[in-house]
């Protein structure tokens, strides 16, 4: 949802297929950006996704500290977001995967708190199901502002977007 939002942002149309997704290169002068950014949407599953995101470092050669990988959380609440440079995957499956195959912990990534699955429903399929009808504004304020939080990560740098964006959705 992300990624939908920065292309829809960019007004980038389809991307290409490359590193098992979908690749688009935002060049900077046409968005408004200080650098040339590569955006990755994997096409693995989800617990596989570092094949994609290690296919895209090692062929323009980035050094860890330019990806900034995005991703849901069950241990947050809806529409929170918490930042950081580096750390363990936390539980999150596509995360593990992408630290193990770039070899560090010290990748940086975005959190976008999904919550909790309902004690009745499978984990797996709660990440799959669609948001509630009541949900549904949280969500979006959510996916706002962590399109936001990339575009500040893009502009400043990961100190900046902890700062601004580690706090409480409603804050």
């Amino acid at each position: 949802m992300v990624a939908t939002e920065l292309l829809r942002r960019w007004s980038l149309g389809d991307g290409r297929a490359a590193f098992g997704g979908e690749v688009w290169d935002v060049r900077p002068v046409a968005h408004d950006l200080p650098r040339r950014v590569m955006l990755l949407e994997p096409h693995t599953f989800m617990n596989r996704s570092g094949e994609a995101v290690k296919g895209l470092v090692t062929f323009y050669k980035a050094e860890l500290s330019d990806v900034l990988v995005v991703l849901d959380d069950m241990a947050l609440p809806l529409g929170m977001l918490r930042a950081r440079a580096e750390g363990s995957a936390g539980g999150h499956n596509g995360l593990k995967d992408i630290i193990a195959l770039l070899g560090s912990e010290q990748v940086p990534r975005l959190r976008i708190g999904i919550g909790a699955a309902p004690p009745q429903m499978d984990p797996a399929d709660y990440v799959l199901a669609t948001f509630a009808d009541d949900e549904v504004e949280t969500v979006n304020l959510g996916v706002g502002r962590a399109a936001d939080a990339v575009e500040d990560w893009i502009r400043r740098d990961m100190r900046y977007v902890m700062d601004k964006y580690n706090r409480k959705a409603d804050a």
